[in-house]
């Protein structure tokens, strides 16, 4: 037991530094160029750097510890340790590494797809592994914890909306609001299909009168099981057989020419899913799932 403990500490340690690197990069060595608001503490940090010359990793480090002591008793010590543990990491790259790499000051718009790639990736290799950034995650447990109608993504919403529209009515900058908010959305967008896309896969309901035939096909033309509902037509009220396959892309795309030759007056109907677990199937999930 404590060599596993040991190997997922290594393997946290691991995905937070790759997952810091990225967004250290991403906030030095494009944004600050660019001068783009950003959201969260990043954001706020970024001003205090535009205006005052404030270290940015410190400066994020300094306005979490507040919300952190807050939050303790609310998320526990473990988290709270393991956050501060990537805050350092951040701060250490942000300050004094990402300063000895060169800063890209070519075209905004490419900047801010590069930014917005840049903190999706390092955020959802920090999430996937149960860890955080702190920031606005902290102030947003908070506000949870007082007002907890109030749904976490209107919550999320309106903090990195408020930073980046204050930052940019602060500089005056339209066309870097913009940028900003593009920038969010990018990152929102790739963490998502990380977290979750990546476990994405196909599903097949095929409607047919030979079920148990149309299951033995799926198992030999894409090796993956299958199940079989009994059903009846909603017109003619005929027994009918619905097998279910789910598969990647192309397991489906073979089963789906397979089945025609089973039972050419079949029913096929095909579905993305968000996520498809089980036996089979590799699943990347968060930490503590």
């Amino acid at each position: 037991m404590k060599k596993y403990l040991q190997s997922k500490t290594f393997v946290d340690i691991g995905f937070e530094l790759l997952g810091n690197v990225l967004i250290a990069a991403g906030t030095y060595n494009v944004a600050v160029a660019s001068e783009f608001p950003l959201s969260g503490f990043n954001g706020i940090a970024m001003v205090f750097y535009r205006l005052f010359h404030f270290p940015i990793g410190m400066t994020v480090m300094v306005l979490n510890i507040i919300p952190a002591l807050l939050c303790l008793k609310i998320i526990g010590k473990a988290f709270v340790l393991k956050t501060f543990r990537c805050m350092i990491m951040a701060t250490v790259l942000i300050d004094y590494v990402a300063p000895l790499f060169p800063v890209y000051t070519g075209d905004r718009i490419i900047a801010a797809i590069v930014t917005g790639t840049l903190f999706g990736l390092g955020y959802a290799l920090i999430y996937i592994r149960g860890s955080s950034t702190g920031g606005s995650d902290f102030i947003l447990i908070l506000i949870k914890s007082y007002f907890p109608h109030i749904k976490p993504g209107t919550i999320s919403f309106l903090l990195d909306f408020g930073v980046v529209v204050a930052t940019g009515l602060i500089f005056r900058d339209v066309d870097g609001l913009f940028l900003g908010i593009m920038i969010n959305y990018l990152m929102a967008y790739v963490i998502d299909r990380l977290i979750i896309g990546i476990n994405s896969g196909t599903v097949a309901l095929v409607v047919t009168d030979y079920g148990k035939e149309v299951a033995d096909c799926a198992s030999k033309v894409s090796n993956r099981g299958s199940t079989i509902f009994r059903a009846e037509g909603g017109y003619s009220g005929d027994p009918r057989d619905v097998v279910m396959v789910a598969g990647s892309n192309r397991d489906i795309h073979k089963l789906r020419r397979a089945v025609k030759k089973v039972d050419p007056r079949s029913f096929v109907i095909i579905m993305q899913s968000s996520a498809v677990e089980g036996e089979g199937f590799k699943v990347m999930k968060m930490a503590g799932e």
